[in-house]
């Protein structure tokens, strides 16, 4: 085998361009990314028949099934990708693992983590299968040279980090294209389950972990949705670090702004695409201890002089596009399938990203600080409440 074969589960707006990069032709209008080199489109599944159409119209010679388990199983393909609503990823997944099809999940790995835990469980009991996650925003080279630079220590212990996140309007519009988009029982959730998994994904990536969060999130704000779609988040970390992370869907212009400060230097990322690393001459702690008052109006109002400098200053600079970064993580998959290289995104590290994503949804429904790990049960309960409620999709009620 020189390539991998990949099935599409799922022939919408993400299966659609998949099929489109795995087959060397990107759709009209979309973006132009170049093929995988060791992949191969080997088969496509969705349960509407017009779907289906489509896909045998585009793609000439390609095998067409009428659900997951089909493809799974026809022996057309050596991979799978899920691209279907969120609730669906871990079934599916399973489903593949079990039989020896290697699974490239979509983001988020799952709605809710204990559905991600039989997963990754799963996973475990099949250790001859390829298991990845799609966090394609791993490929981005600024955040893992940053990643790399404060896993070094150089510059110090992290002390804060702040995301704003904002860029990703959606008009009423874009809720209308299917009818499991923003509810609580087709989607699992809004901006934390669909836009923003790639940025808690970064988040936990670089900075680690929280032991606790703390939420706010406005329920349909400006949109006639009932989940989350503008979210505050405070987070404290075991060494005493605080951190915030602000996301929403109802801002035309958006912001796209990382600060991470650390105990050496600071780390301010803007669009995702360029980067000022501040290293400071000597550590925050000594600068408190020996600073003299005299000198401070001239250090924070600018970087002093001579050997009263405050820091130096860098810079790094990537824009990788869009469509490059799905690509590339499809062709590292195939690779670790094929030379057994290192996955950019090992599909058992999903579930930090739904731990984060139900912990803020907890703490908001509750109106309480949560500790990580949670109660399991206790948001399986309150994410109920709410299918029941919306009254749309009863069969999600677990």
């Amino acid at each position: 085998m020189n390539k991998v074969r990949f099935g599409i589960a799922g022939f919408g707006v993400q299966g659609s361009s998949y099929a489109g990069y795995l087959s060397g032709r990107p759709k009209v209008g979309g973006p132009q990314a170049f093929a995988p080199e060791y992949c191969a489109l080997g088969g496509i599944c969705d349960i509407e028949e017009e779907k289906r159409r489509q896909a045998l119209a585009l793609y000439s010679g390609v095998p067409v099934y009428g659900s997951f388990e089909e493809l799974i199983e026809s022996g057309d393909v050596d991979a799978v990708i899920t691209t279907v609503p969120h609730y669906l990823h871990p079934e599916i997944a399973v489903c593949a693992m079990e039989r020896g099809v290697h699974v490239l999940v979509e983001k988020p790995a799952g709605v809710y983590t204990r559905q991600v835990r039989r997963m990754n469980q799963c996973a475990k009991e099949h250790p001859e299968v390829v298991f990845g996650v799609m966090f394609n925003q791993r490929t981005n080279r600024l955040y893992q040279q940053i990643k790399k630079l404060v896993e070094s220590g150089e510059l110090g212990e992290i002390r804060r980090s702040n995301w704003m996140i904002n860029s990703w309007w959606r008009p009423d519009s874009y809720y209308r294209q299917s009818p499991w988009r923003a509810t609580w029982g087709g989607e699992g959730g809004g901006v934390l389950v669909n836009q923003a998994p790639h940025q808690l994904d970064l988040w936990q990536w670089i900075c680690k972990m929280p032991k606790k969060i703390f939420a706010k999130c406005i329920f349909g704000a400006h949109r006639d949705i009932p989940v989350e779609n503008d979210v505050t988040i405070i987070a404290e970390y075991e060494n005493g670090a605080t951190g915030c992370f602000i996301t929403s869907t109802h801002d035309p212009m958006g912001t796209d702004r990382l600060e991470i400060d650390l105990s050496g230097g600071k780390i301010v990322v803007e669009n995702s695409s360029r980067a000022v690393i501040y290293r400071l001459l000597k550590n925050e702690d000594e600068l408190n201890r020996n600073v003299k008052m005299e000198e401070l109006g001239s250090l924070v109002s600018g970087n002093g002089s001579g050997e009263n400098r405050l820091y130096e200053m860098s810079e790094i600079t990537y824009n990788d596009g869009w469509g490059f970064q799905h690509v590339k993580v499809m062709d590292n998959f195939a690779r670790a399938i094929l030379f057994g290289d290192p996955l950019l995104a090992p599909g058992e590290e999903g579930m930090n990203g739904v731990c984060l994503a139900n912990a803020c949804l907890l703490s908001a429904w509750t109106k309480q600080e949560v500790s990580l790990p949670f109660d399991e049960d206790v948001y399986v309960e309150e994410l109920n409440k709410r299918i029941r409620e919306e009254g749309k999709f009863p069969e999600r009620i677990v």
